[in-house]
């Protein structure tokens, strides 16, 4: 299908006419996941690349019109822009196949809209804050690559998600950044008289509807739109309401939703964009469930009926089995938002509030639950996931067994060419041969992994390992320039780090069921550990609290403490304002990944599949993801498997586990070596976590795994929708 698009307007760069594609190569994040672009943008300054964070936006802007005049007339460089700019037309090409033009073309006729709260895409946009808005950004990016038709709908955050900033105390403290429409690759959706899409919804304590501006970006071949209520003629208050991701109190949240799910579907309409089935990325997105039963109501079917349809065009994932992921909110909250809303629907007020009962919310109104009813394709994130959400939302199908509830589960991937590091891109190029990517999903296409040398493999991580430590570096350089950063703070942030020593990873969001402090239940064991001199090892920390979780905020300050505490010898490290960027190089740069939450509460976890895909081994609690891709025989990896004990007699087994692991297994397997100091055996264990983990755990094996299971019996059944 041919992608209908509104037309756009916004601030475009200036560059000369030879050139006058790098606009639209900057305004579309295909870069981002494309090498030889990337190396075009950087190889027209490095320097002023670096400066601007890799944004071709502000970039190009930025790089001076003689600059942009002497490379209009470089041949060499010229070469490569051409190349670029025709790889770039192939993917936007509607005559160029794909994988569902080869495979599904049937599905190629059809139109997916994917609704989600955030979408972790690059840095450039900071519209996500963790493994849920990665984990969409991945999948649009996925369906970019296999030609499936989306298009996406979320909210424009212009202050981002928190940038994080720790106190000499070691505090987080939320940081607010504004990012300019000049500075990110956004553009404006016009109307037919070429003024700014704006579309009404009624919103609670205004007294006029309340006006959503519509912005789009570009991911190769899908468009997201975005939703902003900073619109003039809004009341001030409500301005703000799309501004933060995740800020605000729950009330606030709720507006959010509101937007996103009412403001969402009615932008679609207005740009005649008709999709023929939906996916709700995690509750956040109920409400758009809500506007699409009104719609057929309002054009004259029951609610019943309206209901049904919706039901059979509508995919759901749930990406947590912990009840405070899941938004609940009060009955006064939904009388205030929706009280002129039910009536649309043909219902009444008791029946609208019946939709997101669950027994354990009282009687608050949950949008999971809400999310399970209206939707008829339902699904978890692993299979471990699948199983306890199985159990979780029983009480909506009252009478039948948590086995045959109509639950699935598709565990979720990670875009490889986004997270494979380009060093170990290359190597893997050499050895798999240049169409490995096209077969990404297919194990027998990474066999090749098995003949690369250890010795070659090793040279590769230990570059990787380099540019870890150069990049922490550098960021604490900058960090002590800016001012405000005192000594203590430097300490924290690991100066002293050393890329010949065992280095651990830990990183991910810091709610407090992943136990990030886990490893300091015995302070003395883990001090003999790191500070061994023949076998060293050293720890990275990472990640964010929301803001409103102190417990997460305390978890954080633990950590930068210990970080200074002599007994470590500077071996422990906490790196700031932790990011996909940050995210990038940790997953491909320390030794092992460490994840220990306290199971079942690991939905499924990507962070440790970026690392296994990269040559970093898991030494993880068996829970999420973990179960499915660890290898008994521990060839690929450690797991962990759960104590079935009270929670602290839980954490003290399970942090005897992890040190006995470290002081018996792992760290002697590092530093076993052969007479040209290469780790072989450890490197085994590497290149089979590339070898097991990259294709079962590809964003391409995920989407073509949601295509069979989930989307075509929902596309199929808009068809019948649509001729009932």
């Amino acid at each position: 299908m041919t992608a209908h698009l509104p037309a756009t307007s916004g601030p475009r760069v200036e560059v000369p006419e030879r050139l006058g594609r790098l606009a639209d190569l900057a305004y579309n994040l295909w870069w981002s996941w494309h090498e030889p672009a990337r190396v075009l943008f950087q190889g027209m300054s490095p320097t002023l690349w670096d400066a601007c964070n890799h944004n071709p936006v502000p970039f190009l802007r930025r790089l001076g019109v003689s600059r942009l005049d002497e490379l209009a007339t470089d041949d060499h460089f010229l070469a490569a822009f051409d190349r670029v700019i025709a790889d770039f037309d192939a993917m936007l090409s509607p005559e160029t196949p794909t994988w569902v033009s080869r495979h599904e073309p049937g599905l190629g006729e059809k139109r997916l809209a994917y609704f989600s709260a955030e979408f972790g895409l690059h840095p450039a946009l900071p519209i996500y804050s963790g493994g849920l808005g990665v984990l969409a950004g991945d999948h649009l990016k996925e369906a970019s690559d296999l030609g499936l038709p989306v298009v996406a709908v979320s909210l424009l955050y212009r202050q981002g998600y928190l940038r994080q900033r720790l106190d000499h105390s070691g505090w987080q403290q939320d940081v607010t950044a504004d990012f300019g429409p000049d500075d990110e690759p956004t553009t404006r959706v016009l109307n037919a008289d070429g003024t700014q899409c704006v579309i009404e919804i009624p919103f609670a304590d205004t007294p006029a509807p309340l006006k959503v501006a519509v912005w789009q970006v570009l991911v190769g071949r899908v468009p997201i739109f975005l939703l902003d209520a900073d619109v003039d003629g809004n009341p001030d208050w409500t301005r703000t309401v799309s501004s933060r991701l995740y800020g605000g109190d729950r009330e606030h949240r709720l507006r959010q939703e509101v937007i996103l799910g009412l403001a969402g579907v009615r932008a679609l309409r207005a740009m005649d964009i008709q999709p023929d089935y939906w996916h709700a990325n995690e509750g956040h997105a109920a409400f758009h469930l809500l506007e699409r039963v009104r719609e057929h109501v309002v054009a004259g079917e029951s609610y019943e009926r309206a209901a049904e349809a919706v039901r059979q065009t509508t995919v759901f994932t749930s990406h947590t089995p912990v009840p405070a992921g899941h938004d609940v909110f009060g009955p006064d909250q939904m009388d205030r938002y929706f009280r002129g809303f039910w009536p649309e629907m043909g219902i009444d007020r008791e029946t609208f509030l019946g939709l997101g009962q669950h027994v354990e919310s009282g009687d608050g109104f949950n949008l999971t639950a809400l999310s399970l009813r209206l939707a008829g394709h339902r699904n978890g994130v692993s299979e471990r996931h699948g199983e306890i959400t199985r159990e979780m939302w029983r009480d909506i199908w009252p009478g039948v067994s948590p086995p045959v509830i109509p639950i699935t589960s598709i565990t979720n991937g990670v875009h490889l060419p986004t997270w494979i590091t380009p060093r170990i891109q290359a190597m893997l190029d050499r050895y798999l041969g240049p169409g490995w990517r096209d077969d990404q999903d297919q194990a027998l296409a990474w066999e090749g992994v098995r003949s690369i040398p250890e010795e070659e493999f090793w040279a590769v991580h230990r570059a990787c390992k380099q540019d870890l430590i150069d990049f922490l570096d550098e960021r604490a350089r900058r960090r002590w320039a800016g001012g405000g950063f005192d000594p203590s703070q430097a300490v924290a942030s690991g100066p002293w780090l050393d890329s010949s020593h065992l280095t651990i990873g830990f990183a991910r969001r810091f709610a407090t069921y992943k136990r990030a402090t886990l490893l300091f239940r015995d302070p003395e064991r883990l001090a003999r550990i790191v500070n061994d001199p023949e076998r060293p090892v050293q720890i990275i920390f990472a990640g964010k609290a929301h803001p409103a979780d102190d417990g997460g905020k305390l978890l954080i300050q633990e950590i930068v403490n210990h970080a200074r505490d002599p007994r470590f010898g500077g071996r422990i490290a906490f790196a700031e304002d932790y990011d996909m960027e940050l995210a990038s190089f940790l997953v491909s740069g320390v030794d092992v990944w460490l994840n220990n939450p306290r199971a079942p509460y690991e939905a499924s976890g990507t962070s440790g599949m970026k690392a296994a895909a990269n040559g970093i081994p898991n030494l993880s609690i068996l829970d999420g993801w973990w179960c499915e891709g660890w290898q008994p025989d521990n060839s690929n990896g450690w797991g962990i498997e759960p104590a079935p004990l009270e929670e602290h007699a839980q954490d003290a087994a399970e942090a005897e586990a992890i040190y006995s692991l470290l002081e018996n297994v792992v760290v002697p397997l590092y530093y076993q070596r052969d007479v040209t100091n290469c780790p072989v055996e450890w490197s085994k264990v590497a290149k089979e976590a590339i070898r097991t983990v990259g294709p079962a755990f590809s964003a391409r094996r995920m989407v073509i795994e949601y295509i069979h299971r989930l989307y075509q019996p929902t596309a199929a059944a808009a068809s019948s929708v649509g001729a009932d």
